[in-house]
């Protein structure tokens, strides 16, 4: 019996963005060849000016590269034009940002229904939908908070609702722990592979936090516009916790021998 292979659902090829800056030619992208799969979490790794948020730019359709080509099933959607492809990303695509990016003199509420009412849905349904989001991200008591009177943890918790709401294909998430605290930080995650799981959908992260990045599936390490190596998410976890456990055990064997000495 064979096993069914994963969907490939975002493709780059050759991938290259160049930007002018004065009379200096600056490479983001040099050359990034990618596959991703339906249903797993993928993060972006790499320090301030690798290339990973210009790659997240490119492959969500917010930017367009200078040569090579992205697709996501069988669109290639850096050919798509600027019109369709704003329908096509609200459509098959969900965002989450560093900061929140919510409408501050909008309800909770009213923030999650507005990819709905930009898809033409009516306003009974909409608000069910943005309902049931926000009951199951643990806001079902917050439908009529505006963004100020929300913690960190749930306005990020909105934005959240907001890019699910549609039932993407693929979610992308830029820094969306940045500015929250660790332990938000971990229930943000923790709820990012929930949501992978349950829907089956793919969510693509971008990270300069190892800590952060190893929640993910995947890791794609970037430096200077390149993917220099993927590793599988969840192994420097393991590898810290191992040297906690052995650096715990330092006291103790301190303990023994100054118990010998003094023999």
């Amino acid at each position: 019996m064979t096993e069914n292979k994963p969907q490939v659902i975002l493709e780059t090829r050759g991938l290259v963005k160049k930007y002018k800056v004065g009379d200096e030619i600056i490479t983001a992208l040099n050359g990034v060849d990618l596959k991703i799969y339906q249903g797993e979490f993928v993060a972006i790794l790499g320090t301030s000016g690798c290339g990973k948020s210009t790659l997240l730019n490119m492959i969500s359709g917010l930017e367009r590269p200078t040569k090579g080509d992205i697709y996501m099933g069988n669109t290639r959607i850096n050919k798509v034009s600027e019109r369709n492809m704003a329908k096509f990303r609200s459509k098959e695509m969900g965002f989450i940002f560093q900061s929140f990016n919510l409408i501050p003199a909008l309800s909770a509420l009213e923030n999650v229904t507005l990819p709905l009412v930009l898809q033409g849905v009516g306003k009974k349904k909409r608000e069910k939908l943005a309902k049931d989001m926000l009951k199951e991200l643990g806001l079902g008591k917050r439908f009529h908070n505006k963004p100020s009177q929300l913690s960190g943890g749930q306005q990020q918790r909105v934005a959240i609702a907001r890019s699910l709401v549609t039932k993407p294909k693929i979610i992308f998430a830029d820094e969306p722990t940045g500015n929250l605290d660790s332990k938000t930080t971990v229930e943000i995650l923790e709820f990012f592979q929930e949501i992978v799981r349950k829907r089956k959908c793919t969510l693509i992260m971008v990270s300069h936090d190892l800590e952060v990045a190893q929640y993910a599936d995947r890791i794609i390490h970037m430096r200077d516009g390149q993917v220099t190596k993927i590793t599988k998410g969840g192994l420097a976890m393991e590898a810290m916790s191992d040297m906690e456990a052995k650096v715990e055990e330092l006291p103790n064997i301190l303990s023994d021998k100054d118990a010998e000495e003094k023999r």
